[in-house]
């Protein structure tokens, strides 16, 4: 059994070899080759699985132990169906040749390893295999192989799994992992290689490599077009004087070399090469054991903003004068959003962000600053970049906005679009204004509140209540959910008012109010004043009986009052109460009927001694009323 382990290991090392080295030249296939690199990979792979058939292990006679399951199962994941249809004809042709007594079945567990392989792939056909799949992969083959060994006669009849399951099980599962990351690793670093090597072709600036003589040794394509050249490897081995004129080559070779001998980086410095203006920044690069062996670059190309600050400057000096006057603050943003003037009226309307609005900031900047110091309350506590976007985008747009800043002054600010696209801001203080128009709501809002309030006791009045009346009504009606309603009349109190006067009366009436508040406590309930002593409370979403805890409480407090009255039967100020309560259509079909069965149910209180609590249903109030 050691040697069985050992010839195992052997095949497994040639295995793992040649899958590494096809994913070494996978890389130039698939540079080369395309999409036929995929049936290149399923050649190597049944070429892989065939040199493992050579150095299988013949456990009975006609009967091969090898590694031959691995390299199909992983052309088929990594390749898809036809590159391990590709690896399985190779793979079966050869084993149909060597022939023996478990020939079929070989043939059989070929074509099962390439269909699983094939299958993950297809399960994963949306993305790249990762490292599940494998996983997955490994898995199944191993699963695939115990049932083989006890499914396939031949190798059932000589307890193949018994004897020689483990290390062939082990190995195929060890080997498909171990091959199936190698392949995935290669396959990730060749990604990360070409898209490092894309993003510096394509950058939309000019970025370079110098070697320590300052020979270009990599450019990407706008340094090709730069410098008037059909492909970036044109320029590898020049150097500046090659490409310019001889003291500005001087000058750009100098400051390179100090770099590299300091090691100092070179940031944002200013290059006038012919008619354009370049923005470069160097810095060193070092090798493993930290030596200077070059420099990286990357210049910007300033031109067009170089030219848009000088009319900027020429602007600023030709309207400053005519702004200068102006009460109102007043700017102008082109139309990538750079502020290209204002005067200091416009920097003073907004005083903690104003060191931020400056002639060639741009708009994202000067709303960045407005975040930062909180300058205005309509400013988010989350998610500011947004708000900076969002504020940003609506800038080219014709609209009017009043803002309130952190010291409550507010600011009308009112943008207009030229022809040509340059944003004009208009901003003027209407701090006054607005304390006026605030003023004024609230005059109009304490209006309204006496308009709907009783004077005497604070409570709603009628007026009001009919309005909340109808609007409870409809939603309960739409809802289906109960609504209730309390009528309460005080007892006696006409005598009340002649024995004790007229204030006693009214201070009567206040206790009542408050007694009644207690009572529904809920911010839905409404408490109304209904006329002379009578009261009513509306309870939205409750039924007879939590009506009738409401009556009963309010009862309670007006006892606990104890409010003397020698006019009256109890010998203190005492109510009736009458309750109706109604649930679904007939509150939209009849409105009115839950007033008037209120109004019966105070009635009979009042009839049958006063003090009492007194409710009646819909079909109570229909029997009396037939009766």
């Amino acid at each position: 059994m050691n040697g069985v382990w050992a010839q195992f290991a052997g095949n497994l090392a040639f295995v793992g070899l040649a899958i590494s080295l096809w994913a070494h030249v996978s890389i130039w296939f698939q540079r080369e080759l395309g999409n036929y690199s995929r049936m290149a990979f399923g050649v190597a792979a049944g070429a892989t699985s065939i040199g493992s058939i050579l150095l299988a292990v013949q456990f009975s006679p006609g009967v091969y132990i090898d590694l031959r399951f691995p390299p199909i199962a992983l052309a088929g994941l990594f390749g898809g169906p036809i590159t391990a249809i590709v690896a399985a004809l190779m793979a079966v042709t050869f084993r149909i040749a060597i022939g023996g007594a478990a020939m079929t079945e070989g043939v059989m567990a070929i074509a099962i390893v390439a269909g699983i392989g094939a299958a993950i792939n297809f399960y994963s056909r949306k993305r790249s295999p990762v490292l599940s799949d494998v996983a997955i992969l490994t898995g199944a083959i191993g699963v695939a192989l115990v049932v083989m060994l006890i499914v396939f006669p031949t190798l059932a009849k000589v307890h193949a799994l018994q004897l020689i399951g483990q290390p062939m099980i082990g190995f195929n599962c060890l080997a498909t992992a171990l091959c199936g990351f190698i392949i995935l690793k290669t396959e990730h670093l060749e990604l990360e290689r070409s898209m490092l090597g894309t993003s510096f072709s394509q950058a939309p600036d000019y970025l370079y490599i110098k070697d320590r003589d300052s020979r270009f040794i990599i450019v990407n394509e706008n340094m090709a077009k730069l410098y008037r050249h059909r492909t970036s490897s044109e320029l590898t081995g020049l150097t500046d004087f090659d490409l310019h004129a001889t003291l500005l080559a001087e000058e750009l070779y100098h400051g390179e070399q100090e770099l590299m001998r300091t090691g100092v980086p070179l940031i944002d410095s200013l290059e006038h090469i012919g008619d354009r203006y370049m923005l470069a920044s160097k810095v060193p690069v070092r090798n493993k054991e930290g030596r200077v062996i070059g420099l990286a670059g990357i210049t910007r190309d300033i031109t067009e903003r170089t030219a848009l600050e000088r009319e900027l400057r020429e602007s600023k000096n030709l309207l400053s004068h005519a702004m200068a006057g102006m009460s109102d603050g007043f700017a102008m943003f082109d139309k990538k959003g750079f502020l290209i003037f204002c005067n200091e009226q416009y920097r003073e309307a907004f005083p903690l962000s104003s060191d931020a609005r400056v002639v060639g900031a741009h708009i994202s900047d000067i709303l960045r600053r407005i975040a930062e110091t909180r300058e205005r309350l309509d400013i988010p506590t989350e998610n500011i970049e947004d708000w900076i976007k969002a504020a940003g985008a609506t800038l080219h747009r014709n609209k009017d906005e009043e803002i309130q800043l952190h010291n409550g002054d507010w600011r009308s600010i009112r943008t207009r679009l030229a022809d040509n696209g340059t944003a004009i801001v208009a901003v003027s203080d209407i701090t006054a204004t607005k304390q006026a128009e605030i003023a004024l709501r609230i005059s109009a809002e304490q209006l309204k509140n006496l308009a709907e309030t009783d004077g005497l006791t604070g409570i709603v009045n009628r007026r009001a209540f009919d309005e909340a009346f109808m609007r409870e009504l409809a939603r309960s009606a739409r809802n289906r959910k109960p609504l209730s309603l309390l009528m309460i009349d005080i007892d006696r109190f006409k005598a009340y008012n002649d024995t004790y006067g007229h204030l006693a009366g009214d201070q009567c009436l206040r206790v009542i109010s408050k007694c009644l508040l207690q009572s529904a406590r809920r911010p839905v309930d409404i408490v109304a004043r209904y006329g002379g002593e009578e009261f009513v409370v509306l309870l939205p979403e409750i039924d007879e009986e939590g009506a009738m805890v409401v009556a009963e409480l309010f009862a309670h407090y007006l006892s606990e009052e104890n409010i003397a009255h020698i006019k009256s039967e109890f010998g203190k100020v005492t109510a009736s109460i009458g309750i109706s309560s109604e649930t679904g259509l007939i509150l939209r079909t009849e409105p009115s009927r839950l007033l008037s069965i209120a109004d019966a149910a105070l009635y009979d209180a009042k009839a049958q001694g006063r003090n009492r609590i007194i409710y009646r249903s819909r079909e109570e109030a229909e029997d009396k009323k037939a009766g």
